[in-house]
């Protein structure tokens, strides 16, 4: 294979090493253009592992797209941004800027591989991404230089856009790393300047002591008006009780989890959750991922990489020369020694980012949370992994919030060396290398991510940011788990005393464990859980007294909509009430408004479709229509429509006006009788004309409208974030009509959107529900 030159892909200086973030309460124009020039060449920086063109094309991960879209997708962030934050005003490639913006998020470890993978789809030439990477750099800099800088820098203000995009980019140096780390190993090289770290440390780690933790109250989150940047989810700062424990000094090691694999634990059932034998029936897993063997076990690599296995028989005349012994086995955290770990290394090597290398046994293991829950089950006496609370606990006494940017570590460079963070080590380092707390435990921050037990969730006053209403929300289903501390390839927010991250549990990070126990067994641990929606029988995969009160609902407000009883509630509202005209009216009204102030009738869209009734009376009168909503289940039942112009459903015999919720649950067991109902469109339609897509934002492939239908605001968390983009999507001769709510009149949405659109008519418009009279306000608004 033909190797590349590293440089054809730097818009910039090539770098392994990170500045520290901004204190957004004393920053100048200089140290900002500092923190992005470096954070703009990390994360470039990063793919000059890649030895050739073909890989940026191909994908590490069955489940991820190629790497030439981590590439450019981080540019295309920075330009949405901006644009939100009216920064800028055009946009540079709007092919690219819609190619690169929206990932995959897959839902399950048995998804069907997105079709971006490979096949027809075309990826542009490396040297265009590049090409278009280094345009964006050249106006994120113009835009630091020349936007009036008011400190200190908040949430209101529009340089956060700024910081979300460098913050969003040091993400993805994590993201892409992890992905690098799965590609073929002939496909990566080692750079000059990239750092492996030693594989032991002093005599090496023989015990992973318990170290007892007192009853304590920690302080969990972060104020709103700290002066560092931070994500939606870190916010605000709350209170917690953690009742005593006791967790290993060290994380779990290699040679910890050995023995785990040495007796079978990847064959046998008992150790795992339902949900986490399933994943590893699945994939066939028999040791950690980025452990070599050989075996010949096919990786989780997709596209035309597809069967290739990491696990092949090991060339002796390429053995790393760094080979050294690390003594005797461990049997779990304080268990018997087990055997001789020069005999191990013959059979298990590492797959580090650019090398393959003999097993570091002191190494913290890399797994995913099934795995780590799997271990401490085998491990037995009560053993489980760390709560976000207890975390807290283990760290050194952290100064008060209140004392400003002296209290976050990361703006330290003194003490950001006693953790392995910032790219000190491009890998991991030994459990014991660097400094304990003062209570003792190893690895708090850096080195590798703790999975805890704890479910994703916003803390108690959680708010979404109008520039990236989406970042978190989606992950609040009780199907992601919390991750803290930060790895060896964290930096910014990630490597630092507020970050709060979360990944499904089948998911692959740097990530792995330190286990932990409750003292006191008439105490329960201080978790938070989230029920999971339309889920009967939620598996609870820790040990809990009450479980019921560690349940706290999903802060996702809008989740709630993907409850089954409101995809009944939907559709009656929709096509099965008599004498209710709603949706008829409002299709009415916003004809009449086009026709008066002259707009075309070639393209719509409605902005919270619901199951689509709306839209099909509209799609007679344009000639294509796109209905969009956040719920995915009604949008589901509204593509089952276009389909067949009809839908069944059962509803309760009792059910009522719809403004009462039904009391049936549609995929549930439930209490009275039910009965089929028949949804049924009541216009003729041309399918072809019309499309529905689940949207958790507006993304930039909505564009050229003549009718932008926006009746969502009294359903979504953030208006803000819903109203911003509607300018940009509209045709210059263009209609925007906005359905009011009753806190959000026109007068509340004029500073949203003003500079972006005009108000041009404002309508009480009168329509019947329940056999009711009621009215709504409606506003219409041209391009400003």
């Amino acid at each position: 294979m033909k190797t590349m030159d590293p440089q054809k892909i730097l818009t910039g200086p090539c770098t392994y090493e990170s500045l520290t973030p901004c204190d957004l309460s004393t920053c100048t124009k200089e140290q900002i253009l500092k923190y992005f020039e470096n954070s703009y060449s990390l994360n470039e920086s990063i793919f000059t592992v890649i030895a050739s063109e073909k890989a940026f094309y191909t994908c590490p991960d069955r489940l991820r797209l190629p790497l030439i879209f981590y590439y450019g997708h981080t540019a295309v962030v920075y330009m949405n941004k901006l644009l939100l934050a009216g920064l800028i005003k055009e946009r540079i490639n709007l092919e690219f800027e819609t190619m690169f913006e929206t990932g995959v998020d897959e839902m399950s470890w048995d998804d069907t591989e997105n079709y971006r993978m490979g096949g027809s789809f075309k990826w542009p030439s490396l040297d265009k991404v590049v090409e278009f990477r280094a345009q964006v750099r050249q106006i994120v800099r113009r835009v630091i230089q020349e936007t009036p800088l008011e400190i200190p820098v908040t949430q209101e203000s529009q340089w956060w856009a700024v910081f979300m995009g460098m913050d969003h980019e040091r993400i993805h140096i994590e993201t892409s790393s992890v992905l690098i780390r799965q590609l073929p190993i002939h496909m990566v090289h080692r750079p000059m300047g990239w750092t492996i770290a030693p594989k032991l440390h002093g005599d090496g780690v023989n015990k992973n002591v318990l170290v007892q933790v007192n009853e304590t109250d920690v302080s969990v989150g972060k104020p709103r008006d700290f002066p560092t940047y931070g994500w939606d989810n870190e916010y605000p700062e709350i209170n917690k009780k953690v009742p005593a424990f006791e967790a290993s000094a060290h994380l779990i090691t290699n040679k910890q989890f050995l023995h785990f694999v040495n007796t079978d634990g990847y064959k046998n059932k008992q150790w795992w959750s339902k949900e986490g034998w399933q994943w590893c029936e699945y994939r066939n897993t028999r040791h950690p991922a980025f452990w070599v063997c050989e075996e010949g076990c096919i990786s989780n690599v997709g596209g035309t990489l597809s069967g290739h296995s990491h696990c092949k028989p090991v060339n002796n005349n390429q053995q790393d020369t760094e080979n050294q012994s690390n003594g005797n086995l461990s049997n779990g955290v304080i268990g018997q020694e087990n055997g001789n770990t020069e005999q191990l290394q013959e059979k298990y090597r590492l797959r580090i980012i650019c090398d393959e290398i003999d097993m570091p046994w002191d190494w913290p293991v890399v797994v995913n949370y099934h795995e780590a829950n799997a271990y401490c089950n085998w491990l037995g006496q009560g053993y489980r992994l760390m709560t976000e609370a207890e975390h807290h606990a283990i760290r050194d006494p952290e100064p008060s919030s209140s004392e400003g940017a002296s209290a976050e570590f990361s703006l330290s460079p003194e003490k950001n060396k006693k953790y392995n963070i910032n790219m000190q080590y491009g890998t991991s380092t030994p459990v014991n290398m660097h400094p304990p707390t003062e209570s003792g435990f190893y690895d708090v921050f850096g080195n590798v991510w703790e999975w805890t037990e704890d479910h994703f969730n916003g803390l108690p006053g959680y708010q979404t940011h109008a520039y990236y209403d989406d970042f978190s929300t989606p992950t609040f289903d009780g199907r992601h788990n919390v991750i803290m501390g930060g790895s060896w390839v964290s930096t910014g927010s990630q490597a630092a005393r507020f970050g709060r991250y979360a990944f499904r549990r089948h998911f692959y990070q740097h990530a792995g464990f330190r286990i932990a126990r409750t003292l006191d067994d008439s105490q329960d641990p201080p978790v938070a859980l989230m029920p999971i929606i339309n889920t009967e029988d939620q598996e609870i995969t820790i040990k809990l007294a009450d479980v019921d009160a560690h349940m706290t609902p999903s802060t996702n407000t809008q989740l709630q909509q993907e409850k089954a009883v409101y995809l009944c509630r939907q559709l009656l509202m929709e096509f099965n009430t008599q004498g209710d005209n709603y949706f008829q009216t409002l299709s009415s009204a916003c004809l009449e408004t086009m026709q008066r102030h002259g707009s075309e009738f070639n393209k719509a869209l409605d902005i919270g479709c619901g199951c689509g009734s709306m839209t099909f009376e509209l799609s007679n009168h344009f000639q294509k229509i796109i209905g969009t909503d956040i719920c995915g289940q009604f949008i589901d039942a509204a593509e089952k429509l276009r389909q067949n112009g009809c839908l069944s459903y059962h509803q309760t015999c009792d059910d009522s006006p719809i403004a009462k919720q039904p009391k049936l649950n549609c995929n549930s067991h439930t209490n009275g009788d039910t009965h089929m109902v028949q949804a049924k469109v009541a216009c003729k339609f041309d399918q072809t004309k019309i499309g529905f897509k689940q949207f958790t934002w507006l993304p930039n492939e909505l564009a050229d409208f003549d009718l932008v239908i926006q009746r969502s605001l009294h359903r979504v968390q953030n208006k803000k974030a819903w109203l911003l983009r509607l300018g940009d999507i509209i045709v210059p001769t263009g209609l925007v009509i906005i359905v009011c709510t009753d806190d959000w009149t026109e007068r509340d949405i004029m500073p949203t959107v003003n500079g972006r659109l005009k108000l041009v008519e404002t309508t009480k418009m009168q329509y019947k529900e329940d056999g009711e009279e009621k009215s709504a306000l409606l506003t219409a608004w041209k391009k400003a």
